[in-house]
């Protein structure tokens, strides 16, 4: 075989690697084992030693996704400093990864959707929401968030900051920049959750 892109080390991290950039640039239609070994330089046979077939691409980069995203989210809510910052933090972080990484987000939560999902996926895919309950229900627990169930006014945050994501990606925030329309979502959200009287 000709030598190609890759030469040696980690084939599975080459593989995921290539499958998000060929995710990005032509969507998940655009993904096969066997075009991601030609791009690579290997064998056509090599992917399958990592990844029975398509779908098990697919849902390991699910993985990689909720990994990478669950990362930044705890490191957010475990900064240093007053718990409203830390929640304002966790949002931006969470905006930014949506709109930096708009296929790879896409096909995490179809993947996590779907029936056959594994545990892990679950897991991993409700761990972004477990993180931002447990900033709330320590911001609740602090006086600085309303009464409520944690894990609703969680969902209720991402929703928030998930929409401004979307409007993003869709060009429909007309002229108002994304940062600022960030700000101004985080400060209405953090008003919206705030104890009454603080």
């Amino acid at each position: 075989m000709t030598e190609g892109p890759y030469h040696h080390g980690n084939l599975r991290t080459a593989l995921l690697e290539r499958a998000e950039t060929v995710l990005t640039e032509s969507g998940v239609e655009g993904l096969s084992l066997r075009a991601l070994a030609r791009d690579l330089g290997v064998s056509h046979a090599a992917p399958s030693r990592h990844f029975r077939d398509r779908q098990a691409l697919l849902d390991a980069l699910a993985v990689s996704g909720f990994t990478r995203l669950n990362t930044r989210l705890s490191a957010a809510a475990e900064a240093p400093g007053p718990v409203p910052d830390r929640l304002a933090a966790l949002g931006r972080a969470y905006v930014d990864f949506a709109v930096t990484h708009a296929p790879l987000l896409n096909l995490m939560f179809s993947a996590k959707r779907a029936d056959d999902s594994s545990a892990e996926l679950r897991e991993l895919g409700h761990h972004s929401l477990d993180t931002t309950a447990g900033l709330i229900a320590q911001a609740q627990a602090e006086g600085f968030v309303r009464e409520g169930d944690p894990a609703r006014l969680a969902q209720v945050a991402f929703s928030t900051v998930h929409g401004l994501a979307t409007l993003a990606l869709g060009s429909l925030l007309d002229d108002t920049p994304l940062p600022e329309a960030t700000d101004l979502a985080l400060d209405v959200l953090l008003t919206g959750l705030a104890r009454p009287g603080r």
